[in-house]
């Protein structure tokens, strides 16, 4: 097993178990219909529902379309007041 394989195992594992929360995320209609795209384009490699999934969106946060977001933010997948902190970030 490579190195960069064992890290990504390892990742994947803390996620589980450190993030529980973060693991279920709420896939309303909304959410399934506005992040399509933004799914499409930065996070297919991901199941839907995994919580690599979950991060991938996070990362990559600043890419997403205003719809998503706010469908995310709607379905309590994440919290307004985290979202206008990143953006103050300039994230």
């Amino acid at each position: 097993m490579t190195r960069h394989l064992r890290l990504l195992i390892a990742f994947a594992a803390i996620v589980c178990f450190v993030y529980p929360a973060e693991a279920e995320p709420n896939i309303t209609q909304a959410v399934s219909q506005d992040c399509r795209w933004d799914y499409h384009n930065f996070c297919s490699d991901y199941g839907i529902g995994s919580p690599l999934l979950n991060y991938c969106f996070r990362r990559n946060g600043a890419k997403l379309s205003r719809a998503c977001v706010n469908a995310l933010i709607h379905a309590g997948d994440v919290s307004k007041a985290y979202v206008q902190a990143r953006r103050r970030a300039g994230h």
